[in-house]
């Protein structure tokens, strides 16, 4: 990226696309759906979003690194807690999205759908 990556604004958002998986380039190097940011009348970056399977990924590795081991070794009620918060970010609204979620916490689809399941009955329960 030219656009000087020190400068304050670029600072301050970048923890934000990181979070998000996105990708900064220069503002002249935006493309089609690339979201311009400007700042004190100057366009300072663009933000080159990811497709929704790459950002389900992406959460994936995140929390992966909060936990500081792979998904699969959590215990059940840490799993619990990441099929939640995957839930409440709209990992299940992605194509494939329990297959995957499954896959990276090392349990069956059926599983996930039962910690879903579980709590929404706790949430109707309220």
């Amino acid at each position: 990226m030219t656009e000087p990556a020190d400068h304050p604004f670029v600072q301050a958002v970048k923890p934000l696309i990181d979070a998000m998986g996105g990708q900064m380039v220069t503002p002249d190097q935006a493309q089609g759906d690339d979201v311009v940011l400007t700042w004190e009348g100057q366009d300072r970056v663009a933000v080159r979003l990811p497709h929704l399977s790459d950002s389900l990924d992406h959460i994936l590795a995140e929390l992966q690194r909060r936990h500081g081991m792979p998904l699969a070794e959590l215990d059940r009620k840490t799993k619990q807690s990441v099929v939640r918060i995957l839930e409440s970010r709209g990992a299940f609204s992605v194509r494939h999205g329990v297959e995957t979620v499954a896959s990276a916490l090392g349990v069956s689809r059926f599983t996930v759908y039962n910690y879903l399941n579980r709590e929404n009955a706790a949430k109707d329960a309220d």
